[in-house]
């Protein structure tokens, strides 16, 4: 995964002259010879998996679904789309990536790399639903152990430290969000076994995003969603508006999948207004300043990423909701 290092890392504060010429700027964009490969391979490996997921949404989950359950079977895409994205980095920024491997594992370059090509095989199988299943249960429980190794001994060695608990607790959730895509494949479980993966999903996600509303109300002035160390640009309209509206949604949304009631519902709106941070907040960010990955892209993955990991959620909880109705067929269908 991307340490939170990265988003302040002078590697990455890598920066284009933007010509003022609007056709000159295009070119820049459509023309990756004339950009940084380590800027334009991660937009690259995005684009390429949200191509495909969408694709192969739009032949299956779509035919069976309306309305908001159509946004609701995009969570697996939204995680395989940041997953690309932190994967090509694992290879343009692998020295970066590799100073986050505990010192006592040998070989901090081969982990860097191998676990950057973990992640865009994941990526790219979870968006084709090709073995997606055993896939995104191998994707969460990496995430886990990267919590496990990397976040837990950090957060121990300086637990008043903010931000170890922020990057903690959002991996937990990013780990909750591959179960739940493990979930929602069928063909690979038993009912007991994606009853359990449901569970799991469920905590790993529900704690943080508790933490993370309560943090968004006490640091108000942090870009929404995960609150780490960047300031919501002034220029962005009713930009506090922003912060608590996230906060009273993010602790509301927690609180209801702690407890375990109204999960569907709380996930699938939950998942709403980050898909809303998505859109209102980090996507203006990345185009004014898309060549800068640290303090663009990364926020934008981060987010995009936990919004995947809640709707993937939602998904999850609409087989249980149904299997509890015990009706298997029909759980199979909607999902």
């Amino acid at each position: 995964m991307i340490p939170p290092d990265m988003h302040a890392a002078p590697l990455l504060l890598l920066s284009l002259r933007v010509p003022l010429h609007l056709k000159l700027w295009t070119t820049m964009w459509f023309v990756p010879a004339a950009i940084p490969w380590v800027v334009w391979l991660p937009y690259l490996s995005g684009a390429i998996v949200l191509a495909l997921g969408l694709s192969t949404v739009m032949r299956g989950e779509f035919a069976h679904t309306r309305g908001l359950d159509r946004i609701v079977a995009l969570g697996p895409i939204l995680v395989a789309v940041p997953m690309a994205v932190f994967g090509a980095e694992h290879f343009t920024f692998s020295a970066i990536v590799a100073g986050m491997v505990p010192s006592w594992i040998p070989g901090h370059q081969f982990w860097a790399i191998f676990v950057g090509v973990c992640l865009i095989g994941s990526a790219l199988s979870i968006a084709a639903r090709k073995y997606a299943g055993p896939s995104a249960l191998l994707l969460g429980i990496m995430i886990s152990l990267f919590v496990l190794l990397i976040h837990i001994p950090g957060i121990a060695g300086a637990p008043s430290t903010r931000l170890l608990w922020v990057v903690g607790l959002r991996d937990l959730a990013f780990a909750g969000g591959a179960f739940s895509v493990a979930a929602t494949q069928a063909e690979a479980w038993s009912p007991q076994a994606r009853q359990r993966l449901v569970t799991i999903g469920r905590l790993f996600i529900a704690v943080p995003i508790t933490f993370l509303g309560v943090q968004q109300f006490l640091h108000p002035e942090l870009a929404p969603g995960v609150p780490l160390a960047k300031l919501t640009p002034l220029w962005l309209p009713a930009h506090l508006l922003w912060a608590f509206l996230a906060g009273a949604v993010f602790m509301v949304a927690g609180l209801c999948l702690i407890i375990n009631k109204e999960a569907r519902l709380a996930a699938t709106w939950l998942g709403l207004m980050i898909l809303l941070l998505v859109f209102g907040v980090y996507v203006p960010i990345v185009v004014t300043i898309p060549a800068n990955i640290g303090d663009g892209l990364n926020y934008l993955a981060d987010t995009l990423l936990l919004c995947g990991s809640v709707l993937a959620l939602a998904g999850a909880a609409t087989w249980e909701f149904l299997a509890r109705a015990h009706t298997p067929v029909t759980a199979a269908v909607v999902l």
